[in-house]
């Protein structure tokens, strides 16, 4: 088969749904944490495709696994299981508080899969009454119905038609807007132990503890959505062990898989129970292929060195962000954890944020947005500390022609 048409930007508006507006640049290749575009132009990636690239590109422990695997089986039905299924399922149950895995392909898909599990403890053990769930805005939990609905930005869930119901929304940080939802009709409180999409924004010790104590008051499950605080992003393999709280059901995709599509519920025996024989499951969920990806990047990650380096990197961002800062003083503040930071940008620079993801990547590095006034970065955990150098001082040539314009 011969491609006798030009693979490019314009081809994307020909034959794609219109629902994304991607770049112009049209990346080829990658290695660590750089990437180059079809015309061989460099690029440093701060963005990790959305903190799910945790090793970069082709890392050799996610090339050989994927290589080895796949010469050997790809796809099971769930009628069978296969070793690297067991083998990652044993891994997250060793490392985390969990004694449970559900293996899905995505964040959303393992959220649906927490929610559901939810209301069934709930109907199972409290009676039908009990199916309220209370979620935060500015909240993201993914694009399924039920998940968007849960999320707290209502420009994602409305014009749909009816959403599933009994959702409602608190304020992330007021821990006093729980207390005036939650009852004992309350069947969960569904949370990111840091808010991504929202803003990059960290709970207080207060909040979190607070929020713990009112689902053990109310027999309501927590739920942690670590989709993306998960697998090393803030320095601990998962957010809630820097915290010292822990969830009911947490959820895990994103960086799980290091660019493989992967996600997981996690919960305890007592929980899984009631997700019995048919009453949920997924086709791809805990195939060979994206577990044994899945298994090498969790196996580089959870080693303590890369742990410790994620908080020694993500000091060298905040320093530089700060010193680009004193010069051109377009941020804020800058806030997150570990390699999950926020820059948020002044008065000034109002919903600018997109301009600054656009200036930086003519200078040749790759950031992210939170919003319209925040540039997010969610590099790899293991980028030297040269690319960092590196893109840092391309992301200030960008700042600098923002400032003076």
């Amino acid at each position: 088969m011969s491609n006798h048409f030009p693979v490019d930007r314009a081809l994307f508006d020909d034959v794609m749904v219109p629902n994304y507006a991607p770049s112009s640049v049209i990346p080829v290749r990658g290695q660590g944490s750089r990437v180059w575009d079809q015309q061989d132009r460099e690029f440093i990636d701060f963005a990790g495709g959305i903190a799910v690239n945790c090793l970069g590109h082709c890392h050799p422990a996610l090339v050989s696994a994927l290589k080895e695997q796949g010469e050997k089986i790809w796809h099971l039905s769930n009628v069978m299981t296969n070793e690297p299924a067991l083998r990652l399922a044993k891994k997250l149950v060793d490392r985390t508080f969990a004694e449970k895995v559900y293996f899905a392909n995505s964040g959303a898909e393992s959220n649906e899969a927490a929610l559901k599990l939810a209301r069934r403890w709930a109907l199972d053990v409290h009676g039908e009454d009990k199916t309220q769930i209370i979620a935060f805005k500015q909240g993201f939990h993914g694009r399924t119905f039920f998940t968007v609905t849960v999320g707290g930005q209502a420009a994602y869930s409305d014009g749909f038609g009816p959403k599933p119901g009994d959702v409602v929304h608190a304020e992330y940080n007021n821990l006093e807007s729980v207390k005036a939802l939650i009852s004992d009709k309350t069947c969960a409180i569904v949370m990111e132990p840091l808010q991504g999409e929202g803003g990059i924004v960290s709970p207080t010790k207060e909040f979190v503890e607070g929020v713990r104590e009112l689902c053990d008051q109310h027999n309501a499950l927590l739920v942690f959505d670590e989709v993306q605080t998960g697998v090393g992003r803030t320095g601990e393999l998962y957010a809630y062990m820097g915290l010292g709280v822990t969830p009911d059901i947490m959820t895990t995709a994103k960086a799980l898989g290091g660019g493989f599509p992967i996600g997981a519920m996690l919960t305890t025996t007592e929980i899984a129970k009631h997700l019995k024989i048919g009453t949920h499951g997924s086709t791809y969920g805990g195939n060979p292929l994206a577990c044994a990806v899945g298994e090498a990047a969790f196996d580089v990650v959870s080693d303590p060195e890369v742990l410790a380096g994620v908080s020694k990197k993500a000091q060298l961002y905040i320093d530089g962000l700060n010193a680009i800062n004193e010069k051109y003083k377009v941020f804020s503040e800058i806030r997150g954890k570990g390699l999950l930071i926020g820059a948020v940008l002044t008065q000034d620079y109002q919903g600018k944020a997109k301009d600054f993801l656009n200036a930086a990547m003519a200078e040749g590095v790759m950031t992210l947005v939170a919003g319209a006034n925040i540039v997010r970065f969610a590099p790899s955990l293991v980028i030297p500390d040269e690319d960092i150098a590196e893109g840092m001082a391309r992301f200030e040539k960008a700042v600098a022609k923002l400032a003076q314009a």
